[in-house]
């Protein structure tokens, strides 16, 4: 073994899908690809004075747990005798893991970051609810396209850079956009930041296309889709329409090219259902604010069960696509621009009898919005996270600010990945 390669046995999951060990001098050090309990060879790719980061080399004592990977573009080790130790792909991190164990994993992650970065002890964590599909989930894909215009996704090199590299197979999208994206052709160094495929109600697609100029990308499809390019904050409808359907429980939402909707339709119904019942209605009038409301995917359903419902959302297509969503309810309002902006106006108007559904972006709730929401006083908060440190930090706040953590419950909206979203229940004290 070379200097930077070391013998060590793995220890546990942590966020990010990666594996940590100990080195000789004690420092943890975190390995993609790894499981808990194997003894593997590994060479370090990045060193900082507590903590180290290495690459898998050699997997000297397999988990039982191993299992083949699904698709060829998934890590594989050499002492597996599966191929190269390379992978062409930065989507799936968990499919060496069968996928009971995935959910126990995320489920026993969420639980750490409660502990480790919000220092809540016994932390109410419930079992991971499983997505009804472990592969072919996603109504939405996003590709980055190669030098020479073939589609792929961004690879993170041992620099904490990214490339780009081409793929030709993924299961992780819903069939017809599978089906279909593989017909899709551009040119050389073509100027797109980004190609997305998404999926709508009986099947519709729609493909966006991303760039930073105005300028309208050629691209010739002879199928039945609908084509958007947007570029700073305009859509421009190359053909079809620049908004599609999804149905959730029934209902019907509009989503536009550029509004952000849940990834993983049975996933969303799930965590509906989740909030109706977690949320308790009395006979009290009851004001709930919906906070990064979207287009709507909640409101629509407690719409009919609250007095009134006050959305708040800084994406202007969205607020457009909520408005037409929500547009039969009487008892709907809506503000346009961000949290921190919109909240204060509030405080001291809505009285403790509110509840409130906070659903922010990875980087949690805006320090501003939750000292506005900390005086509102809500007496019941949902908090729908997709990062889980993040939502420890915001929810050590939360607690001290005079709230109980009632429970948390993880949704695996993305099996095969390390992502992990929770609904947690705060009620104030």
């Amino acid at each position: 073994m070379t200097e930077s390669e070391y013998e060590i046995t793995l220890e546990k999951f942590t966020y990010g899908g990666e594996a940590m060990g100990r080195l000789p001098d004690g420092r943890a050090v975190f390995v993609p690809f790894g499981l808990p309990g194997e003894l593997v060879r590994i060479r370090l790719t990045q060193q900082k004075q507590n903590f180290a980061r290495g690459e898998l080399i050699e997997i000297l004592n397999k988990s039982p747990e191993r299992i083949q990977p699904k698709c060829k573009h998934f890590f594989s080790p050499l002492s597996l005798g599966e191929g190269p130790g390379v992978r062409a792909c930065g989507g799936c991190h968990y499919q060496h893991l069968p996928y009971e164990k995935q959910l126990t994993a995320k489920t026993e992650i969420l639980r750490d970051q409660f502990q480790r970065i919000g220092k809540i002890e016994n932390p109410p964590v419930q079992p991971a609810v499983a997505s009804p599909l472990e592969w072919n989930y996603r109504n939405h894909i996003q590709f980055h396209l190669t030098e020479d215009g073939k589609l792929g996704y961004i690879f993170p090199l041992p620099s904490g850079e990214g490339r780009v590299r081409a793929i030709e197979e993924c299961h992780l999208p819903e069939s017809n956009i599978n089906n279909f994206w593989h017909e899709l052709q551009f040119e050389s160094r073509m100027n797109l930041e980004r190609v997305s495929l998404r999926s709508g109600q009986n099947d519709e697609l729609m493909l966006v296309l991303e760039s930073e100029t105005e300028e309208t990308p050629e691209i010739e499809i002879e199928a039945d889709i609908s084509v958007v390019h947007i570029y700073e904050d305009h859509s421009v409808i190359i053909a079809g329409q620049d908004h599609f359907f999804i149905n959730v429980l029934g209902k019907d939402f509009r989503i536009s090219a550029s509004s952000f909707f849940q990834v993983n339709t049975k996933m969303a119904e799930k965590m509906v259902e989740h909030l109706l019942a977690q949320l308790p209605i009395t006979n009290h009038p009851i004001t709930l604010l919906d906070i990064y409301c979207g287009a709507g995917l909640f409101s629509k359903f407690l719409a009919p069960k609250y007095a009134k419902v006050i959305g708040i959302e800084s994406s202007p297509s969205a607020c457009e696509d909520f408005a037409f969503n929500l547009d039969e309810f009487d008892n709907v309002e809506l503000y346009e621009g961000t949290a921190e902006e919109i909240l204060h106006a509030f405080v001291g108007q809505i009285g403790n009898l509110s509840h409130m559904i906070v659903d922010p972006p990875r980087a949690g709730i805006e320090k501003h919005a939750l000292d506005a929401i900390l005086k509102i006083k809500p007496q019941i908060i949902a908090y729908i996270s997709c990062d889980p440190s993040t939502l420890a930090r915001d929810a050590s706040k939360l607690i001290n600010g005079g709230y109980r953590l009632q429970e948390v419950t993880p949704f695996d909206l993305f099996p095969q990945t390390y992502h992990i979203e929770s609904i947690s229940i705060f009620e104030l004290m």
